[in-house]
């Protein structure tokens, strides 16, 4: 079979889509962020999804900007690597959560308890590291990288630019976590989830029209 770039491009559309519904999913399933948790069957299924997400999300992504290099200029540019850098981080953080954490809970619950305080913005009584940083750079890269992808993407107008807009006004809605009730949390994601699938069926979808 030969590889074009044309299959490329719809391979990365459907990666898209995936991770779009993936992160989606991953809200509604998602457990508590507690100790009691880290090892139950659920919370490994959760992380190990997040994991395929997050790394669907990256080629789904590096297909959508090479498609249109030059159509979205320095912002593209700007915009992917910074909302690229963010799911690479959620790649390493979440294989601490689906593989280490587990391991580690019965003999330091309290390592494993501040961990967890770091991403759900609760009081760290504890040392966590760099994990602190990373978390912090997980957060501006999602808001800054998917407004400016986003809006990099409606420029271009070569995708669905419903499906931009919704990545960058979401992005942006994620600042109103801070005032959300916590129940209310993951709902702030669903807009991003849709918005990448809607980019990711674009694309592949994208694949069939001449050129």
């Amino acid at each position: 079979m030969a590889i074009t770039t044309t299959k490329l491009g719809r391979a990365a559309g459907l990666c898209a889509l995936v991770a779009g519904l993936l992160y989606i999913v991953v809200q509604l399933i998602h457990p508590d962020e507690n100790v009691a948790q880290v090892t139950t069957t659920a919370w490994t299924a959760t992380h190990l999804l997040t994991l395929a997400m997050a790394v669907l999300a990256l080629f789904g992504i590096s297909g959508m900007y090479l498609r249109q290099v030059s159509e979205t200029g320095v912002l593209g540019l700007l915009g992917f690597l910074l909302f690229g850098l963010f799911f690479l981080v959620v790649v390493a953080a979440t294989f601490v959560e689906a593989i280490v954490l587990p391991a580690i809970a019965g003999e330091a619950p309290g390592y494993v308890n501040d961990f967890l305080a770091t991403i759900v913005g609760e009081t760290v009584r504890g040392d966590v590291g760099s994990f602190t940083v990373a978390n912090g750079v997980a957060g501006g890269t999602y808001l800054l990288g998917g407004l400016l992808f986003g809006i990099a993407l409606y420029r271009a107008g070569v995708l669905a630019r419903w499906a931009a807009l919704l990545l960058a006004i979401g992005s942006l809605a994620t600042l109103a976590v801070a005032v959300l009730p916590e129940s209310l949390d993951r709902l702030a994601a669903f807009p991003v989830g849709i918005a990448l699938v809607g980019l990711g069926y674009s694309l592949w979808r994208e694949g069939d029209q001449p050129r």
